[in-house]
């Protein structure tokens, strides 16, 4: 079969949908807009994401829409710059580490205002760590690591680790995934009612379902430096941020193309052609290299709690034709066994001859001998992400043709972050994750406590032999020794690589494409 009768296209917008984007259109006209009425001249955004957040606790969830919107608000020890380097940002500079590796010294900057109004202390951060340790998937990762965590005086902090950690100031960068978030010690609590941080924005107002409200906050104390990725100086040029949740592609497509968004995100690559000719109302944005889809499985209970079973699935599974499916344009994606590019050095070809077989008489047999006996394999799945939902279909289509019986959940993206915390409910779950230069970074799966529950002694052997290792040519290779055990025990298939595309308004300048989208030292013409 060709790949282009595999690609899933999106209907035609029917009369319904293009009343619901007019709707929408007038919803955000309605809005109160206080700055522009006293000043004049617009000075808002209005950014079109893929769904309703499930939470504003960037700790709670790993989902990148959570941190992609509260980046804004609250910060990090460090962060990394257009290169992927890790610099510091709450940090005063880059940490003394004793000669043995174990021992992190951080000097935070002095006079870093909270939205609160007070100064951030290394009680707060203590504070925020341990917090991020408790409900962080991440956190809770890296907290196994640490054999002490202290303020020393009122912007000295210190961390002593069990073993060497390579991957610690990675960890304490990522803004999303469950971020290492820097927040008012008084304002922790579970759940997380007040948004305290330190960001170039604060938390002004939220109504579910139609935005969340982030305003400029005057006393913020930006870096010195020049900005560079998510590093360097932050600017607030815009007095107000508005995520809207936009689910159906279609509507943030149409609404792109119409102006009606300085911002859309995640948009179908149909929709290419289209938007290269509204020039005058939108232009794409190609985020290249922006990363790898997920086929999740839940390793703790049901079906797919037998290795065997998950690897009969995987034989069943092509990752070309999904990848087709989800995407159509090979310009914006890549097939290959590898998870990191050739241009890394944790480029690794182990398990490769388990990957992409689309083989389903040796998937069927295999599963029988794996005693699968034709129980449900519940698979969750969104619209949100439209690429997520074409490649499902796919691979259910895949599976059958192995015998499997699929029972294919299509849910909004809050219900399946919320669902797929729960084991009783599903065996896969399809998602994506950014390509990072720091493996340990992505997918939360790596670490401890993530969807899916993945715990067995190879995994702890070679990430273990991995994560204390500082040289990063030896890392290379132990890397390698991962990958392999993750095809072999199949916790997760990464798909493939992809690009993405976005759409900005001509007057939205100075816009940067990245992974998670920030809006800082972003302007509006």
């Amino acid at each position: 079969m060709s790949h282009a009768g595999l690609v899933q296209r999106l209907p035609r917008l029917s009369k319904r949908s293009l009343l619901g984007a007019s709707l929408l259109a007038m919803l955000c006209a309605a809005l109160p807009h206080p700055s522009a009425q006293a000043q004049g001249p617009r000075n808002f955004a209005t950014l079109a994401m893929v769904a309703e957040p499930q939470t504003l606790d960037p700790m709670a969830s790993t989902a990148d829409l959570v941190g992609t919107i509260m980046q804004h608000v609250y910060e990090t020890l460090y962060t990394f710059d257009a290169k992927w380097n890790v610099v510091p940002m709450l940090a005063e500079g880059m940490p003394k580490i004793s000669a043995d590796g174990k021992t992190y010294a951080i000097t935070l900057r002095k006079g870093v205002a909270l939205h609160n109004g007070r100064e951030l202390t290394a009680d707060d951060v203590v504070a925020s760590l341990q917090r991020w340790m408790d409900q962080s998937p991440r956190g809770k990762a890296v907290g196994k690591e640490i054999e002490s965590l202290k303020a020393k005086g009122p912007l000295g902090v210190e961390i002593v680790l069990k073993a060497p950690y390579a991957p610690l100031l990675s960890q304490l960068a990522l803004p999303s995934n469950g971020t290492a978030a820097m927040m008012a010690k008084e304002s922790m609590a579970s759940p997380l009612k007040d948004f305290v941080g330190t960001g170039p924005y604060k938390f002004k107002e939220r109504r579910p379902d139609q935005f969340v409200l982030l305003t400029r906050f005057d006393k913020y104390a930006a870096r010195k430096e020049p900005a560079s990725g998510y590093g360097g100086k932050r600017e607030a040029a815009i007095e107000e941020l508005r995520f809207v949740p936009v689910p159906n592609a279609s509507t943030r497509v149409e609404g792109a193309l119409a102006g009606q968004y300085d911002f859309a995100d995640l948009l179908p690559v149909e929709a290419l052609p289209r938007l290269e000719k509204a020039t005058g109302k939108t232009l794409p944005i190609i985020t290249p290299a922006f990363g790898f889809p997920l086929v999740v499985f839940n390793t703790k209970e049901g079906a797919l709690a037998n290795q065997a079973v998950r690897q009969a699935l995987q034989t069943a599974m092509g990752q070309g034709e999904m990848l087709a499916a989800g995407f159509g344009d090979t310009r914006f994606f890549i097939a290959e066994a590898n998870h990191f590019p050739k241009s890394s050095p944790f480029y690794s070809a182990a398990g490769a001859d388990q990957y992409n077989q689309r083989n389903a008489a040796k998937a069927k047999d295999a599963a029988a001998k794996a005693g699968y006996k034709g129980e449900p394999i519940r698979v969750l799945t969104s619209r949100q992400y439209d690429f997520h939902y074409n490649m499902s279909l796919l691979m259910a289509e895949q599976l059958k043709r192995a015998g499997f019986k699929v029972d294919l959940n299509v849910v909004d993206w809050a219900t399946l972050t919320q669902r797929r915390n729960d084991p009783r409910l599903w065996e896969i779950f399809i998602t994506h994750s950014g390509l990072f230069p720091e493996p340990m970074l992505s997918p939360p799966q790596l670490g401890d406590g993530a969807p899916g529950w993945w715990d067995s002694p190879a995994k702890k052997a070679t990430l273990s032999a991995f994560n204390t290792e500082s040289d990063p040519a030896k890392r290379g290779a132990l890397w390698g020794k991962v990958q392999q055990v993750v095809y072999d025990e199949v916790p997760y298939i990464s798909v493939g690589k992809f690009n993405a595309l976005s759409a900005r308004s001509p007057s939205l300048d100075n816009y940067q494409p990245t992974n998670w989208p920030f809006f800082w030292n972003v302007k509006i013409k």
